[in-house]
């Protein structure tokens, strides 16, 4: 029976310790926020070859890793297919950047937070190094987010879909 007793305070004491509350960051100057298990501290900011602002970020919690990249385009598009295409043109380009070997392929359709003027791309990678990653690009035509979460085990599908869905643009 103590041994039943110790088993369930070390699983709750475990659990307690693994969720941990949301918390909203501003991403910079960007008039965007999201929302974090971990401080991501200040974002970075620096411009993009055509010059766009673009705020990065990311931090640590229990061996997961959390990321956040937002890019406040130069030029608004009003055309969100074209503003998903541009989301999968940059999504591509990460895939370079963050040595990715494999992925599972975009799923495209997702809206924000239901919000019709919002497009989404969700999708599972794999790095060189053996990290397993889970993002979500979103756009509205005015910014690109890519929200993620890497770690070398399994990454937990309930905490980064909320992670993974917390980020907000600025109102019109």
């Amino acid at each position: 029976m103590n041994r039943i007793s110790a088993s369930l305070v070390f699983l709750l004491f475990a659990i307690g310790g693994y969720s941990q509350p949301l918390k909203k960051y501003a991403i910079g100057k960007s008039g965007c926020s999201a929302y974090f298990y971990c401080n991501p501290g200040a974002f970075e900011y620096s411009k993009s070859p055509d010059s766009a602002d673009v705020y990065t970020g990311e931090c640590n919690v229990a061996a997961l890793n959390y990321g956040l990249i937002c890019v406040k385009l130069r030029t608004p598009m009003t055309d969100l297919q074209a503003s998903e295409d541009v989301l999968t043109q940059y999504l591509d380009y990460l895939k370079t950047t963050l040595n990715i070997v494999s992925a599972r392929g975009y799923g495209k359709g997702h809206k924000l937070k239901n919000k019709a003027d919002t497009r989404g791309i969700i999708d599972y990678w794999q790095d060189k190094d053996g990290n397993n990653w889970k993002l979500k690009g979103w756009t509205n035509g005015k910014y690109i987010a890519v929200l993620f979460v890497y770690t070398k085990k399994e990454v937990p599908e309930a905490n980064a879909d909320a992670f993974l869905d917390g980020v907000v643009f600025p109102a019109k």
